[in-house]
């Protein structure tokens, strides 16, 4: 059923409501929110939106003009599980309180034009994402930036580091670094908080398809939802992200989607696979390499030429840059492969369904804003589509064991957030198609990283270089 306003009012006297929680998403993809008592909803707030101070948002208004509006989306309507009182949750999307004009760069307002601009294409009528998001959980997290110190620590009863610490008693089972994939407890300590994660995900309505232990010691996770519309998934994402970090908390755990947070250990990706129907039926299923049809190939061909751009909003951090590093299992090289899991992209191969046929972006990760990330992923894809872009052939061997030569000739990821940055700079026409992305959006995020986070980074020194240098 479609949510109307009247449906989300009838909804709240049924749940006896207290208190509604606008929501909507920063530039960066931090979720944020605001409390009005349930007297301040009715009908009209669903066109009339709340007022919010649009200059204290990172990335959003200058100062002199800061008046901004959310207006709630019905069909997000949701209950909260974790607030004490009877809480309901909108999330809104953002316009200017003059001109009521969709706000530039509001990301879930992105992610519905690409949807719109999928079904002016012709191409089909709907994006389905399915990211397989991982994660980290720890018990104790400290860190410091300071002009004269620096450090950080992270901490798990899990951590392979602790299994000599005195814990009376230590117990051991403590997973070998990258071999926590995935025996069954007491090895795996967080069987029932991720069932818990899972739970709650399921109680607000989100599928999930599965929870399990990750590769990397010290609680590395990941629970699977089931494929979703481009913009559905933008808002399953943040649910999912919030419902992960609260559960976590309230048992006196945290939950992080940094990329890399320990060394020497597998990070944490975002595999993230695309299909696109028309009419009820998969575009992407065929008689070509993999089972997969011509599109298939030439989106995947618009993927691989645009990766390095899409990069700056899939793997959007400095960090993510230290789980792609070529040479490991992280997957750098620009191009696909049916089972090749270091390939950028990847076709699945666990179904001959036709319904099952897809492409598996494995470059993106967690830290991203979904809603960017997908809307990158879909018009590079489109952009393939529409130009016909040849993917080449298909890289089925084992990358490890290639000659230097042969390898040299496999082009990289980007092997820094500057690098995706500048790569973005130079190729984004393709995301300017149907005013997705706009230019002030392309503009705003790449000075806004390079300010605020790459030279932020740059300018300070690292602790590591006081254990190479010091002595010099």
């Amino acid at each position: 059923m479609t949510m109307t306003p009247e449906n989300v009012i009838a909804m709240a006297k049924e749940n006896k409501v207290k208190v509604v929680d606008i929501r909507f998403m920063d530039f960066p993809g931090v979720w944020q929110h605001f409390s009005v008592p349930i007297s301040e909803l009715d009908v009209s707030t669903f066109e009339d939106g709340y007022g919010f101070d649009g200059s204290s948002i990172r990335g959003w208004q200058p100062i002199n003009a800061s008046d901004m509006l959310v207006i709630p989306d019905p069909a997000t309507a949701r209950m909260d599980p974790f607030f004490a009182d009877p809480t309901l949750v909108l999330i809104g999307n953002i316009a200017d309180p003059i001109t009521r004009e969709p706000y530039s760069r509001d990301p879930r307002h992105i992610a519905q034009k690409a949807e719109a601009y999928l079904r002016s294409t012709g191409i089909g009528d709907t994006a389905f994402i399915g990211p397989e998001a991982e994660f980290f959980i720890f018990d104790n997290v400290q860190f410091e930036s300071r002009s004269n110190s620096a450090f950080y620590e992270v901490d798990s009863v899990e951590g392979i580091w602790n299994s000599g610490r005195d814990e009376m008693p230590n117990q051991a089972y403590k997973p070998r670094h990258k071999e926590a994939y995935f025996p069954v407890p007491p090895m795996d300590k967080f069987q029932d908080l991720r069932s818990e994660m899972m739970l709650t995900l399921q109680d607000l309505g989100i599928v999930v398809e599965c929870q399990h232990h990750e590769v990397a010691t010290a609680g590395q996770s990941e629970i699977d939802m089931r494929f979703a519309p481009l913009l559905q998934m933008g808002d399953q994402m943040v649910w999912f992200k919030y419902v992960l970090k609260n559960v976590a908390y309230k048992h006196g755990h945290t939950v992080t989607f940094m990329p890399k947070p320990l060394f020497e250990d597998n990070g944490s990706g975002m595999h993230t696979h695309l299909s696109i129907w028309k009419d009820g039926t998969p575009l992407f299923a065929g008689d070509k390499y993999a089972g997969v049809s011509q599109e298939a190939l030439w989106a995947i061909g618009g993927i691989l030429k645009h990766c390095s751009a899409v990069c700056a909003f899939t793997n959007p951090t400095t960090n993510s840059y230290k789980r792609l590093v070529p040479g490991f299992e992280a997957p750098v090289n620009l191009a696909y492969s049916s089972r090749n899991r270091s390939a950028a992209v990847r076709i699945p191969m666990y179904s001959a369904s036709p319904k099952a046929k897809r492409i598996e972006f494995r470059t993106p990760d967690p830290s991203c804003n979904g809603y960017l990330a997908f809307s990158a992923v879909l018009m590079a894809a489109l952009d393939g589509i529409e130009n016909k872009i040849d993917p080449g052939s298909p890289l089925d061997k084992d990358i490890y064991g290639l000659p230097p030569e042969e390898l040299a000739e496999i082009p990289s990821a980007p092997g820094s957030l500057p690098e995706a940055l500048a790569a973005l700079k130079a190729d984004h026409e393709f995301l300017l198609k149907g005013d997705v992305f706009t230019p002030d959006v392309i503009e705003k995020w790449i000075s806004y990283k390079t300010t605020k986070e790459v030279n932020a980074v740059n300018l300070r020194p690292h602790p590591h270089e006081f254990f190479l240098y010091f002595d010099i």
